[in-house]
């Protein structure tokens, strides 16, 4: 394990604490809903889904979270404002955790988190995302809205090696991502690591890396997503998928990820006790080596050890 050099930023969003160094905070778990595939909506153009699975998805993973002291928090996606309004509304009547409000165009994120700003839920909203193909208008509309909270994807199309990461979050002194967030009126940027495929999930996990090291604030990477689109997987043996992920899981963990895009919630039940068990070797091994301590009892470590 490491202690990065520069200084670490920590977050408060909703109730949740993000960033920091390793072994200062636990993990935080993102779990996606609603996404396009997820069997639970009926409908994504009108935004009808099932009420009763959805509660049950999002009760587990909240009472995983709660059992084993691993934060969590949603990643809503919706397919135009009807089904994004219907989504928030349902899931702010169930739960308190904090929300990536996720669409397929600009235009939708922004109606989508101005709609939250209007029925008083944007202290829990995470712009989902801010990317390379921000512009001027999209910069406008999300400054209108009044979300403080963004992830900040670090993928570079012209360049995905890992100068291309850190290229266009900051380019230079006068443009980069960093710099179309703060026009933004983004005060709580979290930077993502992108992930491609298998092969390429090393430059990912160093990005993870880089990224903490050059800029300080959260980081964090959708590692879980690439094994189930690997073909061969299912010729390996069986559970070797589940295996696989807890597998990405811990590796992403190790290497300083704040937080965790983990896919479908429905992945919780397997990957929660994974990134409880990490979240303690971390803690532990950076005591011993760096001094670091806990800023938090909600904790793996106190939760499940002790």
């Amino acid at each position: 394990m490491f202690e990065f050099k520069t200084n670490q930023k920590i977050f408060k969003i909703s109730e949740i604490m993000i960033g920091g160094q390793p072994g200062q905070l636990p993990t935080v778990m993102i779990g996606s809903i609603f996404h396009r595939g997820h069997g639970i909506v009926k409908n994504h153009r009108t935004g009808n889904f099932d009420r009763q699975k959805a509660q049950h998805l999002i009760r587990q993973q909240e009472e995983l979270s709660e059992r084993m002291g691993i934060p969590c928090m949603l990643d809503v996606y919706g397919e135009n404002i009807e089904s994004l309004q219907k989504y928030v509304d349902y899931i702010s009547d169930i739960t308190d955790a904090p929300i990536l409000l996720n669409a397929p165009t600009a235009s939708l994120r922004v109606q989508g988190v101005s709609y939250t700003r209007d029925i008083g839920l944007i202290d829990r909203i995470i712009y989902n995302s801010i990317n390379y193909t921000i512009n001027e208008q999209e910069i406008e509309g999300i400054k209108e809205t009044g979300v403080k909270t963004a992830l900040i994807q670090s993928m570079n199309p012209r360049n995905i090696k890992l100068e291309g990461m850190v290229k266009i979050i900051k380019k230079d002194s006068e443009t980069g991502l960093l710099i179309d967030s703060l026009k933004a009126g983004i005060e709580k940027p979290l930077l993502l690591a992108p992930v491609y495929d298998v092969p390429s999930m090393g430059l990912g996990l160093k990005g993870v890396q880089i990224l903490k090291n050059e800029f300080g604030f959260p980081t964090g990477i959708p590692p879980i997503g690439i094994v189930g689109v690997w073909d061969k997987i299912e010729k390996l043996g069986i559970n070797v998928k589940k295996t696989c992920r807890g597998s990405v899981l811990a590796l992403s963990q190790y290497s300083g990820s704040d937080f965790i895009i983990y896919g479908s919630i429905a992945k919780a039940p397997d990957l929660f006790p994974v990134c409880a068990m990490v979240d303690i070797i971390v803690a532990y091994i950076t005591k011993q080596v760096y001094g670091t301590k806990l800023l938090t009892e909600n904790h793996p470590f106190y939760k499940i050890l002790r």
